[in-house]
């Protein structure tokens, strides 16, 4: 289907996270972070492989004291995901963590997150990236609007867009200068307009690749609508190569809630999206346990289809045939479309396994046709450009 353009993705450069690649036209990948005591390394780990079931691709730990690394090195092993050691106040732990070995003789962390504003000033800052330039370790440069230098304060009177930009490039050109570009970074606030801001300014005027999220974003339900905002805002602009989705308690919730972002978005489909018209006088069909229904037999598929339910006749058949696949209904019955199509009609009672039957045969039958569709559509420019040429 034809659907408005996306602005195009942030050029940036490529940098390498244990398996994972953050940047370029790479995947924009989900992440998290453990709420536990890293310390506590059964819980540690138990917390960081439910994660990995949710999906996680990316997790990050604290790192506050020395018991932390030596957790990290024991239960680095076990995890299948890279991970991230989160560093704050005491730069000794980012060198610990630098050096650190697992029993099997593997790195114990893949990354380290550093916010220069609170790491204890530049020359603590450059040993730091001494020591990842010389471990091969990428860095996240994570400036917070909470922990901007004093003489940005001073500058610019709060912690602005431009104060925070400034910081970060300020820190990049630091470690360039040392020779070192295995960079990430992230301008984090819990303003949302003001890290929409942060992150517009910011690609404007550097390459290396982002973490994008919502800092102290809130509780489960507010948090999320907060984050899906303001990322959702930064995506749209075409920034962004890793997310996420930063809520009070459990951290495993916020991997779904990362994806949806990304996929209602359109930058990374993973799952059949559902889309239904909201509840009015007009419906007159069982719509809310149709969708419910559909939306619970398809969460293991992995189809990026778009799948529309409408209840009434009012918008239903237009609307309908806007998605890969959908249902126009009305008076207990209804006619399945798919691609603009309509291929059958059904009664209400038949619908979601009707539906359900069309999404199974789906990609059987239309990627023979897109394949077809894009060898024609490269036939014609491979002779617009003979005859140019």
């Amino acid at each position: 289907m034809a659907y408005a353009t996306v602005i195009g993705r942030h050029k940036t450069r490529e940098v390498a996270v244990g398996d994972h690649v953050v940047g370029g036209d790479n995947p924009i990948w989900v992440q998290s972070m453990t709420t536990t005591d890293t310390f506590n390394a059964p819980a540690t780990l138990e917390q960081i492989q439910r994660l990995e079931e949710a999906g996680c691709e990316i997790v990050r730990v604290t790192v506050p004291k020395k018991e932390d690394v030596e957790a990290i090195r024991q239960f680095r092993d076990q995890i299948k995901i890279p991970l991230i050691a989160d560093i704050h106040y005491d730069y000794r732990m980012a060198l610990a963590c630098l050096d650190a070995r697992t029993p099997s003789g593997r790195r114990a962390v893949d990354k380290i997150r550093i916010n220069p504003g609170n790491i204890g000033g530049d020359e603590r800052f450059k040993e730091i990236v001494r020591k990842a330039r010389d471990q091969g370790v990428p860095m996240r440069i994570g400036v917070n609007s909470g922990s901007l230098e004093k003489d940005l304060i001073d500058k610019y009177g709060y912690p602005c867009p431009e104060a925070m930009v400034e910081s970060c490039l300020r820190y990049i050109e630091m470690a360039e200068k040392l020779g070192y570009h295995q960079i990430i970074v992230s301008l984090k606030a819990s303003h949302v307009p003001t890290a929409v801001e942060c992150y517009t300014q910011y690609a404007a005027k550097s390459d290396y690749p982002t973490h994008v999220g919502i800092t102290e974003a809130g509780s489960r339900e507010y948090g999320t609508l907060k984050s899906a905002a303001g990322i959702g805002a930064i995506i749209l602009r075409g920034i962004g190569d890793t997310i996420r989705v930063s809520l009070l308690g459990d951290p495993v919730p916020e991997i779904a809630a990362g994806f949806d972002i990304l996929r209602a978005c359109d930058r990374r489909v993973t799952r059949p999206e559902v889309v239904a018209c909201p509840t009015c006088g007009r419906l007159d069909i069982d719509l809310e346990r149709i969708v419910a229904e559909v939306e619970d037999r398809m969460k293991s598929l992995s189809n990026p289809l778009r799948i529309s339910i409408l209840g009434c006749l009012v918008n239903g058949f237009g609307e309908a045939k806007e998605a890969d696949l959908g249902i126009a209904a009305g008076a207990g019955k209804g006619v399945i479309f798919k691609r603009g199509v309509p291929i059958r009609h059904v009664k209400e009672a038949e619908m979601v396994e009707a539906l359900l039957e069309e999404v199974a045969r789906f990609d059987e039958e239309v990627k023979p046709l897109d394949s077809y569709l894009e060898k024609e559509k490269q036939k014609r420019q491979k002779s617009t450009l003979t005859v140019l040429g």
